[in-house]
């Protein structure tokens, strides 16, 4: 029997029952998705440690082919994202503990903060919009009862527009909180697959994907709080105002229903400024490879790429390609010399023999390390002489 049934039959009461049945389900889906997973028993276990497995001998080959070393700056990232991964997608406890905490609890506690309250902001600020939209119901009923005149009835009343404020202001605010939950349940719940996918180098985008999901989700409700917290205390007085006489007030419910547009419109922007925030994260830098923009990236002087992943061989050869600029550079101009100073030719040559015997250097673009013996002994192509002409 589920632990949430007496939440759930208390969800449909107001906007504060709905958020809590909608995280009661939310932790008890996600501990039933791991412990289906990545559990004793688990669907995905076997290919967990086949995954590992995979790894660590992708990892060996490396070494035994000279590709990888064994050293410090080598084996710690391999070793704490191996740990990652076993502790993250094998421990319900660590991942309860670390990641849905922080996804669910830190934005909390953070809207908490900055408010000055005790407890759990969300929850505060939906009893506060029950109290808000039932004196906003009363209201309507009271004033569009029997005594009501027929001649007053429309489709832009007073009553009418107080509905439809109250409509705007329960949309903005349940189907903004109760949507952001309900995803970020269905990525916590998915996210141990999503660890594993950190391991490889052409698996991290989705990595990087998913935790830019979990972020845009987790923070979402932290800007509904806080901006619908500001939006409660404009729309008070107005309220107010429409309880103050027998009739309702036309310019208070016309008041009552741009305040609840504009409440929505605040929380789109809401969405949109945290999806604007976590599009150019690089996620600790796990998405470089998969950005495809060309950001991070080095050219060397002949205009060939260069990747910055490969070190010290990188480094070597573009200072290789800039001291060949330079000869050729200078050569070129000897060679102009040539045509008023026959004497020169022989400094020419001199300077195109030292060309060609650092040409060699000159990678067309592939790394340096794809380099191997066969190509370090392979005849070199002829060099181009005209500028001496």
């Amino acid at each position: 029997m589920s632990q949430c049934t007496d939440v759930l039959e208390a969800a449909s009461t107001g906007v504060a029952p709905a958020l809590r049945a909608v995280d009661c389900m939310s932790a008890e889906a996600t501990s039933g998705a791991f412990t289906n997973l990545f559990g004793t028993s688990g669907a995905l276990l076997p290919a967990l440690t086949l995954i590992l497995t995979l790894y660590i001998a992708l990892f060996a080959v490396a070494l035994l082919t000279g590709r990888s070393k064994i050293g410090i700056s080598t084996l710690t990232p391999k070793m704490v994202t191996l740990g990652i991964v076993l502790t993250f997608a094998t421990s319900w406890a660590a991942y309860q503990g670390v990641v849905w905490n922080l996804a669910v609890g830190a934005p909390d506690q953070i809207a908490g903060a900055l408010l000055g309250v005790r407890g759990s902001a969300t929850e505060l600020f939906a009893d506060k919009i029950d109290i808000l939209f039932n004196v906003i119901t009363d209201t309507a009923q009271t004033a569009g009862g029997a005594s009501t005149r027929p001649t007053l009835q429309g489709a832009f009343t007073p009553v009418n527009l107080v509905w439809l404020a109250g409509l705007f202001l329960m949309l903005g605010t349940v189907g903004l909180l109760v949507t952001a939950r309900i995803a970020l349940a269905v990525l916590l719940a998915v996210g141990p697959v999503f660890v594993t996918f950190i391991l490889f180098n052409g698996t991290k985008g989705l990595f990087a994907g998913w935790l830019r999901g979990v972020i845009l989700t987790a923070i979402t409700p932290l800007f509904a709080v806080i901006g619908g917290g500001l939006m409660i205390e404009l729309v008070t007085p107005i309220v107010v105002a429409l309880r103050s006489g027998e009739v309702l007030d036309p310019k208070a419910a016309m008041a009552l229903l741009i305040f609840s547009i504009v409440h929505c419109a605040l929380m789109a922007l809401g969405i949109r400024v945290a999806s604007a925030m976590v599009s150019g994260w690089q996620v600790f830098g796990t998405a470089n490879g998969a950005s495809g923009d060309g950001a991070g990236q080095r050219v060397d002087p002949l205009g060939a790429p260069i990747n910055s992943g490969y070190g010290a061989s990188t480094a070597a050869a573009l200072s290789r390609s800039q001291s060949l600029t330079a000869s050729v550079i200078a050569a070129n101009a000897i060679g102009g010399a040539a045509t008023s100073a026959p004497q020169a030719t022989g400094s020419t040559r001199t300077i195109v023999n030292t060309i060609t015997g650092s040409g060699s250097a000159i990678s067309s673009g592939a790394p340096a390390r794809s380099r191997g013996i066969g190509s370090r002994f392979a005849s070199r192509p002829p060099v181009s002489r005209e500028f001496l002409r």
